[in-house]
C-alpha cells in the first residue's frame, strides 16, 4: 500500500485533488467539507496515515494563503481521514488485521460499514462549524492558486495498479496478495527505479507496527492478555453497544491496533463473530479521534504542523475530538444494531 501511495504522490495525484478542493470551494464552509469528504474516501482505499501524511502540508498551505485558522481544518483532516478509513479493510492496520483474521469479503465489510462512515463525516462538518462559528462564516476572499506537477504516464500507470487492486478485492482476491501484486506491477514495470520508491517509504512507521504485534505478543504469552479478556468478555458479550464501548476504552489505554491484537483470539468465539469483527473495526478505528494521542494519523498532523510553526494542542483537539468520538460512536453502534437486528 505505501508503494501504491509513493508513486500516486510522485506522479502528482495528491496534488491534483487538492487544487480541485480549493477549485470547487466558495466558502469556508465548503471547503471544510470538500475537505473532510476527500480526506474520508481516499484514507478508505489508501491508508489513513499516508493520507494525512500527504495532504497536512497542502492544507497548511492553504489556510495560510487564505489568511484562515489552520486548527479546525487540521483537525476536520484528521478526523474524516480516520473515520473513513473505517469504511474498508484497507484503511487502516487494525482493519487488515481483522479483516486477515475474520474473513469477512471487502465488498461485505464495505458495504457494512460505509454508510457508518459517510454519517460520521457529516458529524465531524457539523461539530466543527458549530465550534468554530467566527472561521466559517462569510465567504473566501479569493481562490489560492495550487502548483500542481502532473507526470501523466505514472500517474496513468499508479490509477491503474490501483484500479486494479480494488477490483481484485472486490472479486474475493486474498487483500495482501491483491495489493502486493498491484505493488509488484508498479514495481517492475520501472517508470521510477525502485529505489526511488523506497527511499519515499515510512520506514520508522513500519518499524513501529511491526514492535506492536511484539509488544503484543509478549502480553499474550505472558497472560495478561488472558486475564484482560476475561474481566471484559462480560461485558463485550453483551452486544454492540458493550463491546464497542470496551474497544473505545481499549483502545486509548494501549491504542488501537493492540486492542485488536489483544481481541483476535477470542472474538472467534462470540455469539456472532461477524457483528463482533465489524464492531471492532468500527469502535477501535473512531475511538482514535477521542484524543490527540489517540492514533498514528493524529500524531503525524501534529508534528508536521508543529515543524511549520503551528501547534494544535491537546486540549484544543479534545474540545472537538470528544463530541465528534462521542456522536460517531453513538450513530456507528445504532447503525450497527439495525443492519445486525
Amino acid at each position: 500500500m505505501m508503494v501504491l501511495n509513493v508513486n500516486l504522490r510522485l506522479a502528482g495525484f495528491f496534488q491534483w485533488v487538492t487544487a480541485r478542493v480549493v477549485k470547487w470551494a466558495r466558502s469556508p464552509r465548503a471547503l471544510l467539507a470538500l475537505l473532510l469528504f476527500t480526506s474520508g474516501l481516499l484514507s478508505a482505499f489508501f491508508l489513513n496515515d499516508t493520507i494525512v501524511l500527504m495532504f497536512t502540508p497542502l492544507v497548511i498551505e492553504i489556510t495560510s494563503t487564505l489568511r484562515r485558522n489552520p486548527i479546525p481544518y487540521l483537525i476536520g483532516l484528521v478526523s474524516a481521514a480516520n473515520i473513513g478509513s473505517a469504511a474498508t479493510i484497507v484503511g487502516n492496520p487494525q482493519n487488515m488485521i481483522i479483516g486477515l483474521a475474520s474473513g469477512i469479503p471487502f465488498v461485505q465489510f464495505t458495504a457494512s460499514l460505509f454508510p457508518a462512515s459517510i454519517i460520521g463525516l457529516c458529524l465531524i462538518w457539523g461539530i466543527l462549524v458549530t465550534f468554530y462559528r467566527q472561521e466559517f462564516s462569510g465567504a473566501l476572499e479569493f481562490t489560492p492558486q495550487v502548483t500542481v506537477r502532473i507526470y501523466p504516464p505514472l500517474l496513468q500507470k499508479s490509477l491503474l495498479a490501483s484500479g486494479l487492486m480494488i477490483v481484485a478485492f472486490v472479486l474475493g482476491t486474498s487483500i495482501p496478495l491483491a495489493a502486493l501484486m498491484a505493488a509488484s506491477l508498479l514495481l517492475i514495470t520501472r517508470r521510477l527505479k525502485p529505489q526511488r520508491v523506497f527511499r519515499e517509504i515510512d520506514g520508522s512507521l513500519l518499524v513501529f507496527f511491526a514492535s506492536l504485534f511484539i509488544v503484543t505478543r509478549a502480553i499474550e504469552t505472558s497472560g495478561f492478555s488472558a486475564t484482560l479478556f476475561r474481566l471484559m468478555q462480560p461485558v463485550a458479550e453483551r452486544g454492540v453497544a458493550a463491546l464497542a464501548l470496551v474497544a473505545l476504552l481499549l483502545s486509548n489505554l494501549v491504542s488501537n491496533v493492540p486492542a485488536v491484537l489483544l481481541f483476535r483470539p477470542f472474538v472467534p468465539h462470540f455469539p456472532n463473530p461477524t457483528q463482533a469483527w465489524l464492531t471492532l473495526a468500527l469502535a477501535t478505528t473512531f475511538a482514535g479521534n477521542l484524543t490527540l494521542l489517540g492514533s498514528v494519523a493524529n500524531l503525524i498532523v501534529a508534528e508536521t504542523a508543529r515543524q511549520r510553526g503551528i501547534r494544535l494542542e491537546f486540549m484544543e483537539y479534545l474540545r472537538a475530538g470528544l463530541p465528534i468520538t462521542l456522536l460517531s460512536l453513538g450513530m456507528g453502534i445504532l447503525w450497527l444494531e439495525f443492519l445486525f437486528r
